[in-house]
């Protein structure tokens, strides 16, 4: 009959009874905690909602009542502007009704001239205006507008505009329209004058909007664009291209849009304010680009969150001291253990393995040592075989060395036997070129003088394959240093080495760096023309100076 062994427990039943009492608490105050956070939370974040809906609500009516005032000075000009359009429409009914016959120049010295005059035909396009930056500007770019005044052209009388910045350059002015007597054109009167700034400063939507803004800490920035997406108010951003699709978007739908940056910590809405009426064509809504930082509330969530987890930190810290004193007489084997297999891993070999307590600490420390053993013996065998290694590569190392000074002096001894061969084969070929040029001269008109010129130009050839060897062996063996060579007498040269050649060439005083195989640049040049070109080609060289540079061209 097996005898049972007994059963050492791991761990004291204090630490399971102190674990146990860890586990019930933990939950209950962690729901705790979690219950006080969650309901802060929510009540931050419905009064972050509300505050945000509250600056909304101001900056859209701080803006309308800025715009009720801007309106109420821009219908104090209608009277003039109306009375403007008398001398237009004298001054197209004197034209015979033809806009190309019109003095739009005196008539606008006739008013004063401090309005533009502006004549929008049927395709909305300004075909003729005392005011060139907008001529030809085409108005069906803003669709809205052009509907506009096509309603007005065709249906309407006189209509008075708000000051706007005008398109070609921004300068405010305030604008007029009044349909031609036979509705074929739609006559345009544009006002500036340099009090309108002043008056726009005096009542600035903008700084009304900031003064609300101010009221909601978490707004960081706000921005102002215009119908057709100018930026109004605010300064430019490195996206202003994602954020100006945003704008358009919210002006065409007319709606209000929000995006949601939680990585910066930014919530950026985009409040639509409309501001058109059916009265003035001009459609004066904007758009509010507000920016709402979320990291202050997010922050004080963090904080909340931090009392929270304070809060579990100090019960779990006492339950943790009391069970610290019972870990650490638990846990010294392990340390004894760890102790010495750093000892190991810093190089220490030899250190003993200690092993105390219980079997399994006995058997892990048997075989930490057995681990140990076999280390050190790999350990010698790579030692034995790097000093091979080493010895190896001393020899090859040596005979590397003399194989390459073995095939230098091969390449030396080869060079020089070049040269003597390409000078031998140079001077046969130059005296067998000699002899046929004499022989050439006494068959002229006979039958073999063909026959004599086939076996010179194979002369010819072989005299060129002979050079182009030197020069690629002096390319590989020897490269020249650079120095100042003149192109005139280099280009002579070669034109002369072709004398059946027509080649033009007018002369040059342009000197250039380069090596001595800068003739047989041009060498290549000139032959390839006059070989590829035929008996008819004509070959021009030109050299032209552009400061430190110099082109040469030749062309066949």
């Amino acid at each position: 009959m097996a005898v049972k062994r007994s059963v050492r427990p791991s761990l004291p039943f204090t630490l399971y009874l102190l674990l146990a009492v860890l586990l019930a608490m933990a939950p209950v105050i962690y729901l705790i905690s979690f219950a006080g956070y969650t309901g802060v939370r929510q009540e931050l974040e419905a009064d972050t909602e509300d505050l945000r809906g509250q600056t909304e609500y101001g900056t859209a009516l701080t803006i309308n009542l800025v715009d009720a005032g801007l309106r109420l000075f821009d219908d104090t000009l209608n009277r003039e502007m109306r009375e403007g359009f008398g001398p237009f429409v004298a001054e197209y009914e004197r034209a015979g009704r033809d806009p190309g016959a019109m003095d739009l120049f005196r008539v606008k010295e006739e008013l004063g001239g401090r309005m533009d005059l502006y004549i929008v035909n049927e395709s909305g396009v300004i075909e003729y205006t005392t005011y060139p930056p907008e001529l030809g500007y085409d108005f069906k770019e803003i669709p809205a507008f052009y509907d506009r005044i096509t309603d007005i052209r065709l249906n309407g009388a006189f209509s008075d505009d708000r000051v706007v910045p005008e398109l070609a350059t921004g300068v405010l002015r305030k604008y007029a329209y009044l349909p031609s007597p036979d509705r074929r054109y739609l006559f345009e009167l544009g006002l500036a004058a340099p009090e309108f700034w002043q008056q726009r400063a005096a009542l600035n939507c903008a700084d009304a909007v900031r003064e609300v803004a101010d009221n909601n800490p978490y707004v960081s920035e706000i921005r102002i664009f215009d119908c057709r997406g100018e930026l109004i108010a605010g300064a430019a951003h490195p996206d202003n291209d994602r954020r100006l699709a945003m704008v358009r978007q919210a002006y065409r739908e007319r709606t209000t849009l929000e995006v949601e940056n939680a990585t910066t910590g930014e919530l950026v809405r985009y409040l639509f304010v409309d501001r058109a009426d059916s009265v003035h064509a001009s459609d004066m809504s904007v758009v509010v680009e507000l920016t709402y930082t979320t990291k202050v509330v997010e922050e004080k969530i963090a904080g909340m969150f931090a009392q929270a987890a304070g809060i579990l930190l100090i019960g779990f810290s006492l339950i943790a001291c009391l069970s610290a004193a019972a870990m650490h007489s638990l846990t010294r084997p392990v340390r004894t253990l760890v102790e010495d297999v750093d000892a190991v891993a810093r190089g220490d070999l030899d250190r003993p393995i200690r092993v105390s307590g219980d079997e399994e600490f006995v058997r892990l420390g048997g075989s930490v040592s057995a681990m140990v053993a076999s280390l050190k013996e790999t350990l010698q065998r790579l030692r034995d075989s790097e000093e091979a290694i080493i010895r190896h590569s001393h020899t090859l190392e040596d005979e590397v060395r003399a194989r390459t000074t073995a095939l230098e002096e091969s390449n030396r001894t080869a060079s020089f036997l070049l040269d003597i061969m390409g000078h031998d084969i140079n001077n046969a070929n130059n005296v067998a070129n000699l002899y046929s040029d004499l022989l050439l001269a006494d068959l002229e008109g006979e039958p073999e003088a063909e026959l004599l010129r086939k076996a010179k130009a194979g002369l010819t050839k072989s005299i060129g394959i002979v050079r182009n060897v030197n020069t690629i062996q002096h390319i590989e063996g020897r490269p020249g240093a650079f120095r100042a060579i003149g192109l005139d007498g280099i280009i002579r040269n070669e034109i002369e080495s072709l004398p059946g050649s027509r080649i033009t060439y007018t002369g040059t005083t342009a000197v250039v760096l380069a090596d001595d195989l800068l003739r047989e640049v041009f060498s290549n040049l000139l032959g390839n023309a006059a070989k590829f070109g035929g008996p008819d080609v004509e070959i021009a060289v030109r050299v032209e100076e552009h400061g430190e540079e110099v082109t040469v061209s030749v062309e066949d």
